[in-house]
């Protein structure tokens, strides 16, 4: 049963026509009916099935305008270069015994960045790590010795977009508490990656078939992209 929160947000909007994100924001945001801080997310739909391969978009994206959450960064990297990732902020750092911690089940962290020399003792976790999307990759800059970088970004705002078998992706852009222009900036900034994507996907038409915006508890928009993705 809906609650009585959800019976007063608007019905049918799946029927109301497509508009541009500087007017649907303010929508979502008078939807943010609940105590907490609600993310605003959106969801594209791609046209993934090419007739000469499957279209999989895996990037990150650095969010101008910031997350609005605190993310906790463990680094994996050879003893010389650990006062280096402590200076930059990580949260935990280690190496071969972190590498055994993390083997037991011990993941306290939501990024993993590793340098490229312990990437080989890492990578042997690959079930342990993998269902939980924290195996470090090199083209998401995760595999790196510029740790300064890749802490800097995990920890400023970053997120990854990429698509499940369905064709789906969903990014959050921030927070009810941002200001327009913040969300405006991550928005663009997300569909700047896309474009990147599509280019290096080589895909015939248009990438996206649908986009739509919502909040965390709200209901959904469909969103008019005004790039040719």
């Amino acid at each position: 049963m809906p609650s009585k929160r959800f019976k007063k947000l608007p019905e049918k909007t799946s029927d109301l026509p497509a508009e541009a994100i500087e007017k649907l924001i303010p929508e979502v945001k008078k939807n943010c009916t609940t105590k907490f801080d609600e993310s605003v997310d959106l969801s594209f739909q791609i046209n993934n099935k090419q007739k000469k391969s499957e279209v999989n978009i895996r990037t990150v994206v650095n969010l101008p305008g910031g997350t609005g959450k605190k993310v906790k960064v463990a680094v994996v990297c050879e003893d010389a270069k650990a006062e280096e990732a402590k200076n930059a902020g990580a949260d935990i750092v280690g190496s071969d015994e972190f590498i055994e911690k993390i083997k037991g089940g011990e993941m306290d962290f939501e990024k993993l960045i590793c340098t490229p020399s312990m990437m080989i003792k890492l990578s042997k976790l690959g079930k342990v790590l993998g269902p939980k999307g924290l195996m470090p990759n090199p083209k998401l800059g995760s595999v790196t010795d510029d740790l300064k970088t890749a802490i800097s970004d995990a920890k400023s705002g970053q997120a990854e977009i990429r698509n499940d078998k369905d064709g789906n992706i969903g990014v959050s852009i921030g927070k009810k508490s941002f200001n327009d222009d913040q969300l405006i900036k991550n928005y663009n900034a997300v569909l700047d990656a896309l474009e990147k994507e599509k280019s290096n996907n080589t895909v015939k038409g248009d990438l996206v078939k649908a986009a739509f915006i919502t909040s965390s508890m709200g209901v959904s928009y469909k969103l008019k992209l005004g790039k040719n993705i």
